[in-house]
């Protein structure tokens, strides 16, 4: 596999979160834990609803004086938002940082960039973070505006789509296109398999719904990548068995074929279990085949 890269910052945001509290605040939130994360470290995980339903993701970084969170760029007032509201009289900064722009790479080991998953080096005047999920999901990386394309001259440009040919095919959600506010819940989403739920951290915001689904085996639903014979349907379009039950739905897809071969998945589904056996799906006119990834646990229901 060659090396590669791809800009993220159409979708992608910095955010700066600072203050001697910002550990612990931080840490009180989201569903990953980072009150015991040094610099040079990283996680991923969601900031949820007190009814443990899906608000943002993010990737957070450990570096120096500051937490760097890698979030979606549409929904930053929002976040903003939320956290002002937890902030309270806490000691923390909450600072965008529009100087620096999110990109990823992947593919071969690349010397200038951490090899361990969760691990984090500065680089060119910006940070990378191998990513926290799956070691073939490669590298975050945070750097500067007006040089990112020149940064890491080892790496080659190339389009966005293929970034999303090659996370759908790893089955990784990407945000609010593959998760929906304040309806999806994280364990649908693969986020306990993909390191990105601390269940020994204590109480963050959800956490009691979230464990709930857990160890009860609560999940009916499962994000997988599918392949698409036919016409790709929009987002959003319900997924039907031959007798016409509702097996799931469409989430987001990579909508440039060129960079999609004939036998890879082009799109993710929230797929409901029970239908994973029910013989072909269909959607406005096209086939859907789910594929199970080696990294999914499939839940077994509890009584």
């Amino acid at each position: 596999m060659s090396k590669t890269f791809a800009s993220l910052s159409p979708r992608r945001a910095v955010l700066a979160v600072g203050g001697e509290e910002r550990q612990t605040f931080l840490h009180g939130l989201f569903s990953c834990a980072t009150k015991s994360l040094t610099s040079g470290h990283g996680t991923w995980g969601a900031l949820l609803t007190a009814q443990g339903k899906f608000l943002h993701d993010a990737f957070i970084i450990a570096c120096d004086e500051v937490f760097l969170l890698d979030v979606e760029a549409d929904r930053l007032d929002d976040l903003l938002t939320r956290l002002k509201r937890y902030r309270l009289r806490s000691k923390v900064t909450l600072e965008p940082r529009s100087d620096l722009l999110v990109a990823v790479a992947w593919g071969d080991d690349i010397p200038a960039l951490p090899a361990t998953p969760g691990q984090a080096l500065a680089v060119a005047y910006g940070w990378a973070l191998r990513d926290p999920r799956l070691p073939s999901a490669g590298w975050r990386l945070m750097l500067p505006t007006t040089s990112a394309l020149s940064a890491l001259p080892d790496l080659e440009p190339v389009p966005l789509a293929r970034w999303d040919a090659h996370r759908i095919a790893l089955g990784l959600p990407d945000g609010s296109r593959d998760l929906e506010i304040e309806s999806a819940t994280l364990l649908e989403h693969g986020f306990a398999e993909l390191n990105g739920v601390d269940f020994k951290k204590g109480c963050f915001v959800g956490q009691e719904v979230t464990a709930r689904m857990r160890y009860r085996g609560l999940t009916k639903k499962r994000l997988m990548p599918v392949t698409i014979t036919g016409p790709l349907p929009a987002p959003g379009t319900i997924l039907r068995t031959a007798d016409g039950a509702d097996a799931g739905e469409i989430r987001s897809l990579c909508l440039n074929p060129a960079v999609v071969a004939d036998t890879a998945p082009q799109g993710l589904a929230l797929m409901r279990l029970a239908a994973l056996d029910a013989g072909p799906l269909l959607a406005d006119g096209a086939t859907i085949q789910p594929h199970r990834l080696d990294w999914m646990v499939f839940p077994v229901e509890k009584s």
